[in-house]
């Protein structure tokens, strides 16, 4: 390994790793993250895509006398140096590697030390490196206390202490995937340098993507030339995930279109993070949101702030809060229509066993800045999130994940690139430190309809989008009796029943749309409803977003809850 060899074509933390292991800051090194992909820094110019193995053992330690890995289904395999590796007189005693974790890592700690000593006597200095993969399944996270894997963690450990560094030119790579399934014993170490392999960014697909045009022309035919606008649309996705998208196509002689990328993009980002997050597709703008038109016009002035590159006023974050069905998730898909970006929507990430939780949110929050511009949304947030004080029946695990869900949505890396959405109609159980400006900067409330005419509108224009359109005197009639505090989801349900009802019966328009409104039940009690109000009011950035008809909920309470209602965790 030399700092001198990495200046053309290595990646960035290939590169730290190389100035650390030189100047003698670093000689044991875990990497994780983008681990199973191909990188663009293979030796051979006949394969410019090259396993992190190959790369390891080829680029990064093509020097070294005698290399080694291991990994638990094959044990210890001996790369090279296998001549020099015979001299050790405990190898000839006993040529069989011991496969297991706790056996393999001792005899790896022996020779080490034998390595060492002859250093010390002046017999011979050897340069050796070591790749462990699928570290994570020497010392698991989830073993906590247990002996056997603390022996092997304490062994890891010494691989990086001076008594060995110090006298052997050593080298040891421990690869994972996710740092939280590795125990912290071994990556908490403070000898050790935690590298993080990242997804591809849109410079290094595009230069992978221009050497790959020649011997994928079919494929390559629609972005022959332009080659930036694939590698924009690829975004988050693996190098090789893209190998195989070309050579599908290649093979069946079609040509990769927008819809092919689109498809596959989606596909493929949800299959790396294991279906924990749904990835959408903006299809709809904000003129699709019928009324709360200060959301609107506020959300559009962040909007033309992030074109313009302006990020000094662009919040880091949005709380959506308000009572049940009033359009929170509607709108972040319309909001991020507008933008022209992605939502990325985070499901149910939390898991039963014990250290799967945080690796979960780890395998998230590597796949963010991959993506480029998008919006995260976290819907029903005072249940996802944590909590600061979580400790109790879950282990900890709530805490964990607030300090977790803190440091990412802080991360001023993000900014004017991931913008985090929470929706909640219990914006008083969300962590009040969650809430403040630097991760939530803005909150803006959504409230039902305030009168019947508003209802009516509302009711009205979505009943139009499914051909249900109605004269004004009808309108007058059905307005009456409009449910009052109409939401946006009751609306819309209501809308489908009036459809159904037309189709169903060979009613018409009118007729359909008053009974529909005639034997509807409110699925949210009125009072229920109110304590809801009163929380967004609460929560509100400016009450200039607050209509007139809903001040009168406003109680002093702003942020934190605010209201009445802040600290009532029984309440609905």
């Amino acid at each position: 390994m030399s700092a001198q060899t990495t200046a053309k074509g290595w990646p960035a933390w290939a590169a730290e790793m190389a100035a650390l292991y030189e100047s003698h800051a670093a000689s044991q090194f875990v990497l994780h993250g983008n681990v199973e992909d191909l990188l663009p820094a293979g030796v051979r110019p006949e394969r410019p895509l090259a396993p992190l193995r190959s790369f390891l053992i080829e680029s990064v330690m093509p020097g070294f006398e005698v290399v080694l890995s291991y990994d638990v289904g094959n044990g210890v395999r001996v790369e090279r140096g296998g001549a020099l590796l015979q001299e050790w007189p405990a190898l000839r005693d006993a040529p069989e590697w011991p496969k297991s974790a706790r056996g393999a890592v001792e005899r790896l700690t022996h020779y080490f030390r034998y390595a060492a000593n002859l250093a010390r006597l002046g017999q011979a200095r050897r340069q050796v490196g070591l790749v462990v993969w699928a570290a994570h399944l020497l010392a698991p996270a989830e073993a906590g206390s247990h002996p056997e894997t603390g022996a092997v963690a304490l062994l890891l450990r010494e691989w990086a202490g001076e008594e060995l560094t110090e006298a052997l030119p050593l080298a040891t790579c421990l690869v994972c995937e996710n740092l939280h399934d590795l125990h912290p014993m071994v990556w908490g170490n403070p000898r050790v340098a935690v590298l993080h392999v990242p997804l591809p960014g849109v410079d290094e697909m595009t230069s992978v993507l221009r050497r790959a045009s020649a011997g994928h022309a079919q494929a390559m035919r629609v972005f022959a030339g332009r080659e930036v606008a694939l590698a924009e649309g690829l975004r988050g996705m693996s190098f090789r995930a893209v190998e195989r998208l070309l050579r599908r196509h290649e093979h069946r002689g079609e040509a990769i279109d927008e819809a092919a990328v689109a498809a596959v993009r989606k596909a493929n980002v949800e299959r790396e993070c294991r279906d924990l997050i749904e990835f959408v597709a903006p299809t709809r703008d904000l003129g699709a949101v019928l009324g709360l038109d200060g959301v609107k016009a506020w959300l559009r002035q962040d909007l033309a702030l992030w074109r313009d590159g302006d990020l000094e006023a662009l919040p880091m974050g949005y709380l959506l809060c308000g009572p049940v069905g009033t359009g929170k998730t509607f709108l972040v898909e319309c909001l991020a229509g507008e933008a022209g970006v992605p939502v990325v929507k985070i499901r149910n990430f939390r898991d039963r066993w014990v250290g799967s939780t945080e690796s979960n949110l780890e395998r998230i929050f590597r796949l963010l800045p991959a993506l480029g511009r998008c919006y995260v949304f976290i819907d029903e947030a005072d249940q996802a999130l944590g909590r600061r004080d979580g400790s109790g029946q879950d282990s900890g695990v709530s805490g964990r994940v607030y300090a977790m869900m803190a440091k990412e949505m802080s991360n001023p890396a993000n900014r004017g690139r991931v913008v985090w959405v929470l929706a909640s109609s219990r914006p008083d159980l969300i962590e009040v430190d969650l809430k403040r400006p630097g991760r939530i900067d803005v909150r803006l409330p959504l409230f039902p309809c305030a009168t019947r005419a508003e209802g009516w509108e509302l009711l009205r224009g979505l009943a139009a989008r499914r051909g249900l359109e109605v004269d004004e005197a009808t309108g007058r009639e059905i307005e009456a009796v409009v449910p009052e505090w109409l939401t946006p989801g009751t609306a819309e349900a209501l809308a489908v029943k009036a459809y159904r009802l037309g189709r169903t019966r060979k009613l018409g328009a009118g007729e359909a749309l008053r009974e529909a409104v005639a034997d509807h039940q409110a699925p949210v009690p009125r009072e229920v409803l109110e304590r809801q109000v009163r929380l967004a009011v609460g929560e509100a950035t400016d009450l200039s977003l607050v209509p007139e008809a809903f001040r009168g909920f406003h109680e002093g309470g702003r942020g934190g809850g605010g209201g009445a209602m802040a600290g009532s965790r029984g309440d609905p």
